[in-house]
């Protein structure tokens, strides 16, 4: 089964349960309609490869971990999406929760999503008990606070924002989150690919800053000058679009530079530099290949 298909699958499983018979109808199919059709799918994706990396020598548990992680990148959009904080009327290309059902249910469907990604990591870890507080653990780190998800969206509210810390929380948390917890299940070492990372995160919100600046879609999908419209930080809008494309440059070589010795590092540096290319806008997509 390939990477895709792993994800797929996991999520599939893991919103069978969250609206098994009982769940009220409308809150049902938000949830449903929040998570499919997926975007990249670029954090769950790295999970796998670090797992596959490291031997993969536990299936189920690499793609339970992947599933939490995507579930909580999906609460996070949905949430991010309302009225009190983008005020976002599109996601992917179709209008965003809280448009289509109504900013109740879509303040439910984010909080289901967090509960459900819980939920996965301790069903389907059941066979590795000893697997399951490090996943659970490490993915609340990177969803909560002082340095996670949380903490970002938090530091939206200040007075003045700390902009590396914002985006390490924002955007890096997620996918140290996401290798770390690869690691964990295919019983590596987390600790050797937080450089990976931290650079991999970085990247990929200064393409997200450049999608918003260009006024193209981003690659998650929300509508292009959001930053600029909430009076968010945007790298490519302080540092112009070619600062930015250098820095993404770096950013893409230092992620791959990272990528410690294992089995699998030739095919994970592979995978960071095409998806790299394929998450930036196509007016650029070209110039950085």
């Amino acid at each position: 089964m390939d990477l895709s298909d792993r994800i797929e699958t996991g999520m599939q499983t893991a919103v069978r349960h969250a609206t098994a018979n009982g769940c009220p109808d409308k809150l049902s199919k938000a949830l449903r309609y929040a998570v499919f059709p997926g975007g990249a799918r670029i954090r769950p994706r790295l999970c796998l490869a670090v797992a596959l990396a490291c031997g993969d020598r536990d299936p189920k548990a690499a793609t339970a971990a992947a599933t939490a992680v995507e579930l909580f990148h999906c609460a996070s959009l949905v949430h991010d999406d309302m009225p009190c904080f983008d005020n976002a009327n599109t996601r992917r290309g179709k209008p965003s929760v809280h448009v289509e059902y109504g900013e109740e249910i879509a303040l439910l469907v984010g909080d289901g999503l967090i509960v459900s990604a819980f939920e996965t990591i301790a069903r389907e870890t059941q066979h590795a008990p000893d697997l399951t507080a490090p996943i659970i653990s490490t993915v609340a780190n990177a969803v909560g606070t002082p340095y996670g998800l949380v903490a970002g969206q938090a530091w939206e509210s200040e007075p003045e924002i700390n902009i590396a810390a914002y985006h390490r929380a924002k955007t890096a948390s997620l996918f140290t989150g996401a290798v770390s917890c690869g690691a964990i299940a295919a019983r590596g070492n987390p600790l050797d690919w937080f450089a990976l990372a931290d650079a991999l995160g970085a990247a990929y919100q200064v393409a997200d800053d450049l999608y918003d600046a260009m006024g193209e879609t981003g690659s998650m999908g929300k509508p292009a000058g959001q930053d600029q419209l909430n009076g968010k930080p945007n790298v490519a809008l302080e540092l112009g679009v070619e600062g930015a494309l250098k820095r993404l440059h770096e950013l893409v070589h230092q992620a791959a530079d990272a990528v410690p010795d294992c089995e699998g590092a030739d095919m994970l540096q592979a995978m960071i530099r095409k998806e790299a290319t394929r998450l930036m806008p196509k007016k650029l997509a070209a110039s950085a290949a």
